[in-house]
């Protein structure tokens, strides 16, 4: 049985972590949130030097939003913020709501895009250098711990410029971003998810797209070579 000592304990309770978290490291990436207006998907593409990534930051739901929550990331974000999507409320209502209840929203990043594409991020000021966004129309791109500003800046260019579905334009975004510098700390995993209604696996449900890399040393890459086998296998 693990016994965790009472200090670490005290120590994890705090309102706002230290930036040195001996338990539960930042989730310090880069990652996009995206909206296609045509074919009403929604989706996120998230790169980070971090264990299996794809199963902390990455959220969404079709006809309601998709959320990526990052950094010392509270991955109540994630549902909580959906089920606010779905009872009406814009992007930014919902991350006002999600950051105004968080007592360690110092220490959190994320990034917002409702089923009307429109879009709100939030980088709160305890979060590791270099840490920002930079959003467009149906997009925001965040990242922490990067080489600066000019990854998100390449990934929000790579996605108003690339033609294709909203997996194309999103999995662009994590190459430009990575080509400018990405996560400091190098690269370990990454994750694709893309939801449409419908459009899971024999209309059962709509995760049109869920893959993820959890361990590599080119995770970007090895997430395109799965991404093109889907594509192959079930593009419709």
């Amino acid at each position: 049985m693990l016994v965790i000592p009472l200090s670490l304990l005290l120590h994890l309770s705090e309102p706002n972590p230290p930036i040195e978290n001996p338990v539960f490291p930042p989730v310090a990436t880069f990652s996009i949130v995206g909206y296609d207006p045509e074919t009403g998907q929604l989706g996120i593409a998230v790169q980070s030097k971090f264990f299996a990534v794809g199963g902390v930051v990455p959220w969404a739901e079709a006809g309601v939003g998709a959320i990526a929550t990052q950094s010392w990331a509270n991955t109540t974000y994630g549902p909580n913020g959906l089920k606010l999507l779905k009872s009406g409320r814009s992007a930014e209502q919902t991350l006002e709501r999600l950051i105004a209840d968080d007592p360690g929203r110092a220490t959190r990043q994320v990034g917002i895009v409702d089923a009307e594409g429109n879009v709100a991020t939030y980088t709160g000021d305890a979060c590791n250098e270099w840490a920002g966004a930079v959003s467009g129309r149906h997009y925001t791109a965040q990242g922490n711990i990067l080489a600066g500003e000019a990854v998100v800046k390449a990934m929000g260019e790579a996605f108003e410029e690339t033609d294709g579905e909203l997996a194309d334009k999103l999995m662009a975004a994590l190459f430009a971003g990575q080509e400018k510098g990405g996560d400091t700390r190098g690269q370990q995993s990454a994750a694709l998810l893309v939801v449409q209604e419908g459009r899971g696996y024999g209309g059962f449900n709509d995760r049109y797209i869920d893959l993820r890399v959890d361990d590599a040393e080119k995770p970007i890459e090895e997430l395109q070579r799965l991404f093109d086998i889907h594509k192959t296998l079930f593009a419709r």
